[in-house]
């Protein structure tokens, strides 16, 4: 497998935000957003069999991982890697943007789903089958630019009757929304979403790598 990076920080989003987390990030993109903010990951990475990163892993001693990239289900091998983590206790997190089949992931993992909205510019790429296939373990999320994205995100939530499906998750791209307004928007719709931050944006730099 093309590995970006193999690091330990904590998990900045989703439910699990603040847990110690070992973090595999896979190298490969099949999309491009138009805040993507791991540019980086569409090429850059070292070939590493499966046994490697489960022993580079290891050396990190947390059990809680997420695999992600670039886009983790470009690589064929990913569900491999899974399954090999899975079947050593460690609780997997995968990162997916929404384009790929999920089922292919290993059912004991945890999907963390994007659904891309319209200023990303890929959210006709979504594989809308998905929805069907996510369970109350897993979560989506979606990544607001403007009102215009908050509102259509409100949409398919709707549509979807997402809250009863998944957690449903509500985050910005770094410095081009004000958090404060998207809280506000989501109190004034009584919207069943969490909303969430990039913690590790706030703690490190928002450039560093490897956090």
């Amino acid at each position: 497998m093309k590995i970006n990076e193999i690091f330990k920080s904590i998990q900045g989003e989703t439910s699990y935000a603040g847990l110690p987390c070992t973090f595999i990030r896979i190298t490969g993109c099949n999309i491009r957003c138009s805040y993507c903010d791991t540019t980086y990951a569409y090429e850059e990475g070292t070939e590493m069999p499966i046994g490697s990163i489960l022993e580079h892993v290891a050396e990190f001693k947390t059990k809680l991982a997420c695999i992600t990239g670039g886009e983790p289900l470009s690589d064929k091998d990913t569900p491999s890697l899974i399954e090999e983590l899975l079947s050593i206790n460690y609780t997997i997190l995968v990162e997916t943007n929404g384009s790929y089949d999920i089922r292919m992931i290993p059912q004991k993992a945890i999907k963390i789903m994007d659904i891309k909205c319209p200023d990303s510019g890929t959210s006709h790429l979504m594989h809308w089958q998905n929805v069907r296939y996510l369970t109350k373990r897993d979560e989506v999320k979606f990544v607001l630019h403007s009102r215009n994205d908050y509102e259509w995100a409100k949409n398919v939530i709707a549509e979807y009757r997402l809250s009863e499906v998944a957690q449903v998750l509500i985050g910005t791209v770094f410095n081009a929304l004000p958090p404060r307004t998207v809280v506000q928007w989501i109190l004034e719709d009584n919207l069943p979403v969490r909303f969430q931050l990039q913690l590790h944006k706030y703690i490190w730099d928002p450039q560093t790598r490897g956090v």
